[in-house]
């Protein structure tokens, strides 16, 4: 079951998804609509880089492609707030961009790498209570968690590997080694569709969430 995507100007042209937490159905409610890659102007000094953008990972074949809205390389020159919204599994992540305020600090940081995991590592972490409780009622804690997946300079999967290591806006030094599907990050969290560019950005589409949050995924089975 997948969680609904964030923006009401940009439902038509996904599939239909369950609403899984009400939090994020009150976010879906009251976005609006959060711009598409014809309609968003972007930041005055957009990427000079119009080479295609080629993502690399296993997920990459799921996602929008070729022609498609939301395919990559209609990314490449949206702020990396509108970006993340065209990428149909990172819903949560999103959501939690946008009920943060971290959208402008994204667009605002120069160049970034934003790691961003997708909706089923949301669940395999957190219970749709907590996510709600974080979305509506702990924002900062939030933000914390978003700082832990966003990197100073944009970095391609294999940059990252090459580094070795980087550290995060939370000041949390993370390793990279190299793994089957691109990269593996902190020895936890594989890229699965990598090498997404947006406005001074690379994002990369992770399996696992990332900082030292504790899991309550395993509260929601107790209540069932």
């Amino acid at each position: 079951m997948l969680i609904p995507g964030p923006a009401s100007g940009a439902a038509h042209r996904r599939p239909a998804r369950a609403v899984v937490g009400l939090a994020l159905s009150l976010l879906i409610a009251v976005a609006g609509c959060t711009g598409s890659p014809e309609a968003d102007s972007g930041p005055a000094d957009r990427a000079a880089d119009s080479t295609p953008v080629a993502v690399t990972g296993p997920l990459c074949d799921v996602l929008p492609s070729g022609t498609e809205p939301g395919n990559p390389d209609s990314l490449a020159d949206q702020s990396p707030g509108v970006a993340l919204t065209w990428i149909p599994v990172l819903t949560t992540f999103e959501a939690a961009v946008r009920a943060t305020g971290m959208a402008e600090e994204l667009s605002a940081a120069g160049a970034i790498t934003v790691l961003a995991p997708t909706d089923d590592a949301f669940r395999a972490k957190f219970s749709t209570e907590n996510v709600d409780q974080l979305l509506l009622k702990e924002t900062e804690t939030l933000r914390g968690l978003l700082r832990e997946h966003v990197v100073t300079g944009a970095y391609s999967v294999a940059e990252l590997v090459a580094a070795g290591n980087v550290t995060t806006l939370a000041g949390t030094p993370v390793t990279v080694t190299a793994a089957e599907t691109g990269a593996r990050v902190a020895d936890r969290a594989d890229t699965i569709c990598a090498d997404y560019r947006a406005t001074g950005a690379r994002i990369h589409v992770i399996d696992k969430v990332l900082g030292d949050l504790p899991d309550t995924a395993h509260e929601e089975e107790h209540h069932h």
